[in-house]
């Protein structure tokens, strides 16, 4: 005689060991690769990276031979696409105007100095 009904001997669970225990399961085997990869989110490794664009850096010293005196320094001459800033390093012996770029404190000195202009 059959056991009758549908649920019975082992209750719909169909073996033993570990498939027929309560609570735990086996776990997919795609997770642990899953679980293996960091989490990026396109940071890289180093979490905290500022996610702002980093300015393209000019030294002083650079602009003095890029330039001729009474020129105008900005981005567009720069041949630069976002923010540049200018930092101090070199001597700068002619007089130029700046505009929308920033400056380091000794780049700043350095231009007035040199009786350039800042926009």
């Amino acid at each position: 005689m059959g056991r009758g009904g549908k649920h019975a001997k082992t209750s719909g669970r169909g073996t033993k060991g570990q498939n027929a225990r309560a609570g735990h399961k086996k776990r997919p085997e795609i997770r642990d690769f899953i679980k293996r990869i960091p989490k990026l989110r396109g940071r890289g490794k180093n979490i905290n990276t500022s996610i702002q664009q980093k300015p393209t850096v000019f030294n002083v010293g650079d602009l003095n031979t890029m330039f001729k005196s009474g020129e105008t320094v900005s981005p567009k001459t720069l041949n630069v696409f976002g923010k540049v800033k200018i930092l101090g390093t070199g001597t700068l012996d002619k007089k130029l105007t700046f505009s929308g770029v920033s400056f380091s404190k000794s780049a700043k000195e350095a231009i007035e100095k040199a009786g350039g202009e800042i926009k």
